[in-house]
């Protein structure tokens, strides 16, 4: 284990004589290393691992999730402060904090919006060691405003005039991707004389009669929430010119002769010009006293745009852009300015020290400005942070010297400019811990002779110890020589020898105490091979053998394994491996090539080769095995109307005898160059009679097989046309499905052009009712897969039968198969629902089955709704969420989970068939009992005295019944935090009030309170308090965190200088509410603003994230309800779909869908929400909230 716990050297002793080696103690930053069981006994402050970014725009549609992960020894608490102040998640039952964590998770999508928890957020984690603190995480919903309605005028120009068509998108968080498509949903063609430019406005460098349209759409896509805004479609049209007059290049965009840009260090630089001209100018780029970087430059948007990649401050300069048509060329240069928000160049490390030691924490940051640096101490700023003796401030460095364990704490450095901070932390870590060897002990080490041998010591301690190493029981000395000390305690052996066989231990020591370990070391002997194999020249068809005889330590095992060409043998019974011998037999000249040895131990690996080269026997030439020539000459006789004839004469068989024909057919016809397995005859016969089917154009071919393989085909027959005849088979996959209630539609599986057997195929389908005695009614349809008969009884069950026939005549009489007409919805309502309550969470309901009849269709099941009733509030407010449950086939009863306790519902009962719902039974009323209460919502302890503190409470937020009374019990802790006696007191339910009298002064007490129903107590809260030690005194405002005063309260009221202070804070709310008044008179929206965003009627689309395609379309300005699946409700906001598609009702309406083009070939669709539009929210730009920099 290689452990760098020491500076990078070491420290021998001087000398030749005989010593005892060690490591110098070196005054250093220890490095605790990461073994389980030592991090369990070792106290360590917090260190943030894992926490949300600093700029989280959320999805108001979805929990806010905000992570703050940390570890430390003990484990860290947590705390949360927003917008500076500290944040009670208790008081909030949206917002719980993760077990175990620091995570905070707010329940947006029962109740509440995420604006409320707009904000800044910092996490604090802290131990009895410190406290570490997160950046500050600023936290906005994204937003898709709706875009302002305005009327657009038709634009009318001359061909080959400029033309710009404004976008101007409403501004969204994030901002939104832009793009021009039509009103077909197709994207409109971009080329060096038309393009979208990085502000969304499309440049026209000059028009042409095909520009003429009036659907140039502008599309803004706000990613975040999946939405898709359009702006009024604008209409162009371009009047034919005879003669355009041809003009030299101007700037359609930027404006002048020069321009100014900044960007921040690592980001994105794009430059961007876009010129008018007849003809179109072409673009070009330079850098001016420098050249374009050539791995970080690329070319967008036709050349009109320049974009530089990872950017730096040597980007730094002026750029020039040159159009140039044939008539001129203009430039505009833009000086471009790089600036830096801070980053590190060296970020603060951790310290591990030992008391008595010194250290440095370093924070060094760079930036353009040159970033400001401020330290903290466990999250205050070290200005007002209590005093430490041991510490001094330099700049960017804090320098410890004879630290003490009081001098533990995380540090906190913020590098801030204008564009941003940067936020590090660093605990320093005072232990005093004896040594610990964390190698196992009695650790075997066996190396191979003259190699080296590296014997570990992996230790820890504080202060640092030193490392001793000892040989043998008597502790003979190490000569500095012959061994290396390695910083991590690790002994060399640099060459090994037989002698170096023995019992070695390491001793560390330091102030605190001592501990040695023994470790073993063997010095085994090297393998060697000392017959290899030789070089061999054989003839084809000969034996081979290669040597190998290997020579190894008498304790290691070999194995002995051959490779040719690096690679594995060939699984071949020819090569056999005889005791040291690899055997080769009838060699073939693949077997040529180099052989290898590999003799292999658990400590070394040896190797031989040999080559091995193949040669031909004698020069007799060997005879030639191949597949046989195809045959030839074929002939067709005996031509009848289902049987021919052919004959061939077989090519040479090359060697080897020919042991079959395969004949082949082609029918030209019907499947014309596709051949078709036919018949296969002896390698003797050289005739065959085929059997034919009728009305095919037939032509053959033969192919001999051998031993070898087979022969390519011969040439093809001359084509002989069968006559016509009536079809043998009828069509397959007969069936008979209504698709509307008064409809039969049959289909079947036509047959084959093949199948056919002569021109003028149809069918005839013929139909009648199962239990009826109506004869069959019969069409005849040409050449279709599908027939319609209207008219029909719903869900009747029909006999169908289709035939094929054609001019020769009729298919034999085809089988008959029973469909059904169309389905309609059910008719009656379930009867007799009877609901049996079992608990207080479950309900068992029955109900009697409908006559078959009344059904109209294959029964799918039954359907419960049911719901819980709303109070008069709720109503008003939301609609009642219905719940459904479907239970399958004919079931007649059905169990209701999840139900609250103490609550009034109400259910019904549906048919379900293949066509949807039958009407609902009479609605039933049922009641469930009552359950355990919740925990009171909160517990406050006000008016503390020296002798009495009041309690005040509120009720359990589900009491799941009616309170029968409250259960207070308490206990005081005393200094040493152990629990006094328990005191239990009963309090009538209808009280939120209660006052303790006749406590002890300035003690501590817990309590625990709960309440509960006729069905068992609650939850319980708990709460701690301390009695004041002097009535006039005020309460610390951490009573409820645990701390009590140990001194009379001063009473800073009649102070002067809090006085004066109180003035001095109050004149200065009041100027900077003049100057928040000021600027909001000038910023402000105004009334009819206001109200044309709130009837702006954009149409928005839920988009696909990948490519830009549109899911579902939806009229915003109809308010037509969303399809089931659709993101985007007719609120103009984006919801999350509900996880369980059966407790909302639906619209109708089909799937929109899209090519690959992204072109719409879908149709409008929707569904219902279970929440009503509150306003048209979303239309108003977002507030920007920005990030604190600093922390001061």
């Amino acid at each position: 284990m290689q452990l760098k716990i020491m500076p990078k050297k070491k420290c021998l002793s001087a000398g030749r004589v005989p010593l005892i080696l060690f490591l110098c103690q070196m005054i250093s930053a220890l490095e605790v290393p990461l073994d389980p069981k030592l991090l369990e006994d070792l106290v360590q402050p917090p260190t943030i691992t894992q926490q949300s970014p600093k700029d989280y725009i959320i999805d108001p549609r979805e929990n806010i999730v905000i992570q703050c992960e940390a570890k430390g020894k003990p484990p860290p608490s947590f705390s949360w402060t927003r917008n500076g102040t500290h944040f009670d998640i208790d008081k909030d039952p949206l917002v719980t904090m993760k077990p175990g964590s620091g995570t905070l998770i707010i329940n947006i999508m029962s109740e509440g919006k995420a604006e409320t928890y707009e904000g800044v957020y910092q996490c604090t984690a802290r131990n009895e060691r410190g406290a570490a603190i997160s950046n500050n995480i600023v936290i906005r919903p994204s937003r898709s405003p709706l875009w302002t309605k305005e009327k657009l005028e038709p634009m009318i120009l001359r061909n080959g005039q400029p033309l710009v068509l404004p976008c101007r998108p409403p501004i969204g968080l994030p901002p939104p991707i832009i793009f021009w498509m039509d009103n077909s949903f197709q994207r409109l063609p971009q080329s060096e004389r038309v393009s979208q430019g990085l502000n969304g406005d499309l440049y026209f460098s000059n028009v042409l009669p095909e520009d003429t349209r009036e659907d140039y759409i502008c599309y803004a896509r706000f990613n975040h929430t999946q939405t898709i805004q359009q702006k009024q479609p604008i209409s162009v049209k371009v009047i034919s010119a005879k003669s355009s007059r041809e003009r030299p290049p101007t700037f359609l965009t930027p404006e002048g002769n020069a321009s100014n840009k900044e960007e921040l260090r690592g980001n994105v630089l794009s430059l961007e010009c876009i010129a008018e001209g007849l003809p179109t100018p072409i673009i070009y780029w330079i850098k001016e006293d420098g050249i374009l970087p050539i791995n970080r430059t690329f070319y967008r948007n036709f050349k009109k745009t320049l974009q530089i990649i990872h950017v730096s401050e040597a980007d730094s300069g002026n750029y020039q852009c040159i159009a140039k048509n044939a008539l001129g060329a203009i430039h505009h240069t833009i000086s471009v300015t790089v600036k830096a928000a801070p980053y590190w160049i060296m970020a603060p490390q951790n310290l591990v020290l030992s008391p008595g030691e010194d250290g440095t924490l370093i924070c060094r940051a760079n930036g353009n400005p040159k970033p400001r640096i401020s330290w903290l101490t466990n999250g205050v700023p070290i200005e007002i942070a209590p005093d430490d003796p041991s510490r001094k401030i330099d700049g960017d460095t804090i320098i410890f010297s004879n630290v003490q364990e009081r001098s533990s704490a995380v540090y906190q450095c913020n590098a801030s400019n204008e564009y941003g901070y940067l936020l590090a932390n660093a605990f320093v870590n005072v232990l005093a811990e004896p040594p610990r060897i964390l190698t196992s002990a009695n650790t075997l080490y066996q190396v191979i002779a003259n190699r080296p041998a590296l014997l570990d010591c992996a230790f820890f301690g504080s202060p640092l110890p030193t490392i001793e190493w000892f040989k043998g029981a008597k502790g003979s000395a190490l000569h500095e020589d012959i061994y290396v000390l390695h910083e991590n305690g690790t002994l060399e052996i640099p060459v090994a020898q037989k002698d170096s066989t023995g019992t070695y231990t390491c001793v560390a020591r330091n102030k605190l105490g001592m501990a040695k370990n023994e470790v073993h070391l063997e010095i085994k002997d090297p393998t060697r091979i000392i017959k290899q194999p030789e070089y061999a020249i054989v003839q084809r068809g000969s034996t081979v053998s290669f040597e190998c005889k290997v020579k190894h330590d008498q304790t290691l095992v070999p194995t002995v394994m051959w490779l040719k060409d690096n690679g594995e043998l060939p699984s071949d019974e020819r090569f056999t491996f005889e005791k040291e011998q690899l055997v080769v037999a009838d060699v073939s000249d693949d077997d040529g090539g180099t052989y290898t040895c590999v003799a292999n131990t658990t400590l070394d690996s040896v190797s031989a080769s040999a080559v091995l080269s193949v040669v031909a026997p004698t020069p007799t030439p060997a005879p030639i095995y191949d597949v046989p020539n195809p045959p030839f000459d074929l002939e067709l006789t005996n031509q009848l109307d289902k049987s021919v004839q052919l004959s061939w004469t077989p090519g040479n068989d090359n060697n080897s005898p020919i042991t079959k024909f395969i004949i082949e057919y082609e029918d030209a016809m019907h499947q014309a160059g596709l051949w078709h397995y036919q018949a296969e005859v002896s390698g003797t016969q050289t005739t065959a009679q085929l059997k034919l089917s009728p009305y095919v154009n037939y032509s053959f071919r033969v192919m001999a097989v051998n031993g070898i393989g087979r022969s390519l085909p011969s040439q093809a027959s001359e084509q002989y046309l069968t006559k016509a005849a009536e079809p043998d088979t009828n069509p397959t996959a007969v069936e008979g499905l209504g698709s509307e209630p008064d409809n039969l539609v049959i289909t079947w599986k036509p047959l084959n052009g093949f199948e056919s057997n002569g021109p003028g195929l149809q069918y005839k389908v013929s139909w009648r009712q199962k239990d009826g005695d109506d004869e069959w009614t019969s069409v005849f349809v040409a050449n279709v897969s599908k027939y319609i008969v209207s008219g029909t009884p719903t869900f009747v069950p029909y006999l169908i039968k289709v035939q094929a026939l054609n001019d020769a005549g009729f298919a034999p009489e085809p089988a008959v198969v029973m469909g059904h007409s169309g389905e309609d919805l059910p008719m009656v309502a379930p009867g007799n629902v009877r609901v049996n309550v079992v608990n207080s969470t479950l309900a068992e309901v029955h109900w009697d089955p409908v006559p078959l009849k009344s059904i109209r269709g294959h029964l799918q099941g039954y359907r419960i709704y049911y719901w819980k009733a709303q109070n008069s509030s709720k109503r008003n407010r939301r609609h009642i969420e219905k719940k459904i449950l479907t239970f399958q086939g004919s079931k007649t009863h059905g169990m209701l989970p999840g139900l609250e306790p103490f609550s009034h519902y109400t259910l019904n009962v549906r048919v379900v068939n293949g066509k949807g719902e039958g009407p609902a039974s009479p609605d039933k009323v049922f009641n469930t009992p009552e359950g355990v209460p919740s925990a009171p919502s909160s517990l406050k302890i006000v008016n503390p005295t020296l002798d009495s503190l009041t309690l005040e409470w509120d009720p359990p937020s589900h009491p799941n019944g009616i309170l029968t009374e409250y259960t207070l019990k308490y206990q005081p802790i005393n200094s040493t935090h152990e629990l006094g006696p328990l005191v239990d007191l009963k309090i009538p339910a209808n009280k939120t009030r209660w006052t303790l009298k006749n406590l002890n002064v300035s003690t501590r007490y817990k309590f625990y309170f709960y309440a509960q129903t006729s069905a068992g107590s609650g939850s319980q809260i708990t709460e701690e308090a301390v009695t004041t030690v002097d009535e006039a005194g005020i309460l610390p405002p951490d009573v409820g965190a645990g701390k009590a005063m140990a001194s009379r309260q001063v009473d800073i009221a009649t102070q002067g200088w809090f006085i004066g202070l109180m003035c001095a804070v109050a004149l200065l709310i009041l100027i900077l509410l003049i100057v928040c008044f000021i600027r909001r008179n000038k910023g402000g929206k105004y009334p009819v603003k206001e109200k044309e965003d709130a009837h702006a009627d954009p149409e928005i689309q839920p988009m696909k994230e990948d490519d830009g395609t549109f899911g579902e379309y939806s009229d915003a300005e109809d308010h037509k309800p969303l399809k089931k699946g659709s993101r985007t409700p007719s609120d103009r906001t984006v919801k999350k779909e509900d996880s369980d598609d059966s407790l909302v009702d639906y619209g109708e309406g089909v799937n929109g869908q899209f090519n690959e083009d992204g072109s719409f070939i879908g149709q409008y669709s929707g569904k219902k929400e279970k929440e009503p539009a509150e306003g048209n929210e979303s239309s108003e730009a977002p507030s920007p909230v920005n990030a604190m920099n600093s922390f001061v």
